[in-house]
């Protein structure tokens, strides 16, 4: 049956907005002859929204683990929200919590260590993990547990803290990361699929129909091949209401070419599940300081970050895939690590026939300006975060300096370079509400405006913020002929906002939100039956 929507306000992922569409057979159709005719009074809608980078798998977990997100205004509070979320695990279970940031403790006390930790409980084992997702905190049960002490070495591409005297603090960093999580209880295959439906409905509520979703590595023991497993039982099962583009983490070279040796590559897959680039990733984080950099922290001399593949290693992968046809998607938010990245991007187009890879860089944060030129030139892909801008504008100019501040998170100069931006949230490391990065891109200020715009000359228009997070994600996964657009013949994935963002005050657009989202034409979230 077609249906006609009408009285809208319509962007179809161009200007002027419409005021109709038609919906048949989960695609967008002709208006003609509609047996049902829906009347929007006036409702803004748009293409649904496409996050092109964050974790299906790990946000499902998160979900299930203390929020410290919430509770991330001071280490008492972190400590006080464990306690409680303590009170209801089985008394067996690991105390999981993720989400915080030391930079927003009052007083400011640093970064958590195991003394934190012990003060919750020393009988029962506590990991904590940072919002960026590249350090964790442990606290002395559970290194005792885990066999972890003074003798124990850092692994290559990770740190584990240690005070003046060379204890250890409870801090691991990047790699060191496996260590602990590594020996956390392994899930099963159906708790897999929990998480997932989970993560998937959280992101319906927020208006995402599609996400390009980093999941082989989210569990230390949890094979890929578990992992797609999970997927397709869900799909099999009419469960899937994410579009999801896997970018694939893959590790070395023999597990790569394994796993295109089996037949994977971009492009396989259904319209639910499929396969995407290769995911590596490049360094860390700009919080936790382990985002390696070309030159010295501003704020810390002696450290440039961490490095997680040597030139080599990057050489080596990415040629692998893309001389086995597929698209590659690395993870860098330092100049350094990019300067790696670009490199070997350069080495491996050089040894294979040009062809439309679509290969790109995922953050890419801190940036100089020979670089921007040497992207352009690669033909390179943006999977950039504006959302970022909320918390790095704080940090920014401490962490990195003046001078690299002052070329960096260029999103919209890689638009005027003829590159394609496509936007997204890194969720869990970020809330996966669109809308908030929406904001970020137009205002470049914190949301709650607390600063003034950090690299004004970068901001987004409503339009080039909203293509960001729907066409561009399309393009990003070789389906911009499929979806990202409300027009005839795609697929009819769309969301109805609570308002209109080209009338809405730039400073309030986060505050919209999804009132109905729909994938293929069929409801998958409606706000008013959920409140009922």
């Amino acid at each position: 049956m077609k249906t006609l929507y009408i009285n809208g306000r319509v962007f179809t992922g161009t200007l002027p907005l419409q005021d109709s569409f038609a919906v048949e057979n989960g695609r967008f159709a002709e208006p003609e002859n509609a047996q049902q005719v829906v009347d929007l009074h006036g409702a803004f809608v748009c293409p649904g929204f496409i996050d092109s980078h964050m974790h299906v798998l790990n946000y499902g977990s998160a979900m299930e683990q203390c929020d410290l997100s919430v509770a991330t205004g001071s280490a008492a509070q972190l400590q006080q929200a464990l306690r409680k979320h303590m009170s209801h695990l089985p008394e067996d279970a690991w105390v999981l919590g993720r989400g915080w940031n030391q930079d927003y403790f009052v007083p400011d006390t640093g970064m958590p260590t195991r003394r934190e930790l012990d003060a919750v409980t020393t009988e029962r084992p506590v990991c904590i993990v940072r919002c960026c997702g590249h350090c964790l905190v442990v606290n002395s049960r559970a290194m005792e547990m885990l066999g972890i002490d003074e003798n124990t070495a850092s692994p290559e591409g990770g740190s584990i803290d240690r005070d003046e005297n060379g204890k250890l603090t409870g801090v691991f960093r990047d790699t060191a990361m496996t260590l602990v999580q590594g020996r956390l209880p392994v899930p099963q295959t159906q708790d897999l699929k929990r998480m997932m439906k989970t993560a998937m409905r959280a992101l319906n509520r927020v208006g995402v129909t599609s996400c390009h979703s980093d999941d082989f590595c989210a569990f230390d023991g949890v094979p890929w091949q578990q992992v797609m497993q999970a997927y397709r039982e869900l799909e099999e099962a009419g469960e899937m209401t994410v579009r999801v583009y896997e970018q694939s983490q893959l590790t070395t070279p023999d597990e790569l070419r394994d796993f295109l040796k089996q037949g994977y590559k971009t492009g396989v897959g259904s319209e639910w599940f499929k396969i995407g680039p290769l995911k590596m990733l490049g360094d860390g984080s700009l919080g936790a300081r382990t985002a390696y950099l070309s030159q010295h922290y501003a704020d810390a001399p002696d450290e440039k970050g961490l490095a997680i593949f040597t030139q080599e290693q990057f050489d080596e992968m990415l040629s692998i895939a893309h001389e086995g046809g597929m698209q590659s998607a690395v993870h860098a938010i330092g100049d350094g690590i990019l300067d790696r990245v670009l490199s070997a991007y350069e080495r491996a187009f050089a040894k294979a026939p040009p062809r439309d890879h679509r290969s790109g860089i995922v953050h890419v944060q801190l940036t100089r300006p020979d670089q921007w030129q040497k992207m352009k030139e690669l033909n390179l892909h943006m999977y950039v975060q504006n959302i970022f801008i909320d918390y790095d504008t704080r940090i920014v100019h401490q962490r990195a300096g003046e001078e690299l501040a002052a070329s960096s998170y260029a999103f919209h100069t890689f638009k005027k370079l003829g590159m394609h931006v496509s936007n997204g949230t890194d969720c869990p490391v970020e809330k996966p509400d669109p809308m908030r990065g929406v904001q970020c891109a137009v205002t470049r200020q914190p949301l709650d405006g607390s600063l003034p715009p950090y690299r004004a000359d970068e901001r987004m228009t409503v339009e080039e913020a909203l293509v960001s997070y729907t066409a561009e994600g399309a393009y990003a996964s070789f389906e911009e002929n499929f979806k990202g657009r409300i027009q005839p013949g795609m697929a009819a994935d769309f969301v109805i906002l609570s308002g209109n963002p080209f009338e809405t005050a730039p400073e309030q657009l986060c505050a919209l939100h999804a009132i109905s989202t729909y994938v293929n034409g069929k409801p998958v979230y409606q706000e008013e039956e959920e409140n009922a």
